[in-house]
């Protein structure tokens, strides 16, 4: 993988100390032009601050992801960044390819997505303070499948991940991780009994064997012994991102930041 990286160092240190909203950011990667729009707190110059990922769907992009999702306005502490996907065929729309999006298995398109994730982590760890511990990662539908392959190809460079209205064919490849799954039950595009088996698949990875207990609005926590607990956010919708859900998000990422009890 070749990296380049399109914005100096200093600038991006100047940039954020006055950085009220995301900022468009530059990147080469494998000879290719990726950007992202980037949040980044002041005090995430001096000291560690977490770090969420979110990931649009195919056709979607960076800037409406993040006046829709709004993480850095929900969590104005945490370095946020919002990335841009590429033109790629989507499995279940758009064969063609001419909508943006992001790749759902290794190997595809030279795995330019999750080199792509990888220049911007290192990018941030050279400019910012990142809490290594809680670095996170959320998107919808096709984000949410990319969601799920940076699960199963970097699950130890994450804490907890949110997959919206997703699905993956790599559920067995996945470790046990804290995790939320949002699913629409009119769902008609990746049909509802499919993040039925998610649901249910995740608990099994999770160790979340017993009975779920009320944790927000049409959400269940299942805990876990070994402190890999699954919410399964279920809403009456289908496809969409719920009003409301991104502040649930939001609030399950920063539950797993809580110091664990002795």
């Amino acid at each position: 993988m070749r990296v380049g990286v399109c914005f100096g160092l200093l600038g991006l240190l100047a940039s954020a100390a006055v950085a009220a909203e995301p900022e468009r950011r530059e990147w080469t990667v494998d000879g290719t032009n990726r950007e992202a729009l980037v949040y980044a707190p002041p005090q995430a110059l001096s000291n560690a601050v977490p770090v969420v990922f979110v990931f649009h769907g195919h056709g979607g992009n960076m800037l409406r992801m993040s006046r829709s999702f709004p993480v850095h306005a929900l969590w104005p502490d945490a370095l946020v960044v919002y990335m841009q996907g590429l033109p790629i065929p989507g499995v279940l729309t758009d064969p063609e390819g001419k909508k943006p999006g992001w790749q759902n298995m290794p190997g595809v398109r030279g795995d330019r997505d999750l080199h792509f994730f990888d220049a911007v982590l290192e990018t941030l760890r050279k400019a910012y303070k990142v809490d290594e511990r809680h670095v996170f990662a959320t998107g919808h539908s096709n984000g949410g499948g990319f969601v799920y392959l940076l699960w199963a190809e970097r699950p130890y460079a994450f804490a907890a991940f949110a997959p919206c209205a997703a699905a993956t064919r790599q559920l067995s490849q996945l470790k046990p991780r804290p995790a939320l799954h949002l699913a629409g039950e009119r769902d008609a595009l990746v049909k509802f009994e499919w993040q039925q088996r998610m649901i249910e698949g995740l608990r099994k990875i999770n160790g979340c064997t017993g009975p779920g207990r009320p944790w927000g609005p049409n959400a269940t926590l299942y805990p876990s012994a070994s402190g890999t607990p699954l919410v399964a956010l279920v809403h009456p919708g289908g496809h969409e991102i719920p009003e409301g859900a991104p502040a649930l998000i939001v609030r399950f990422f920063q539950e797993q930041m809580r110091p664990k009890a002795p």
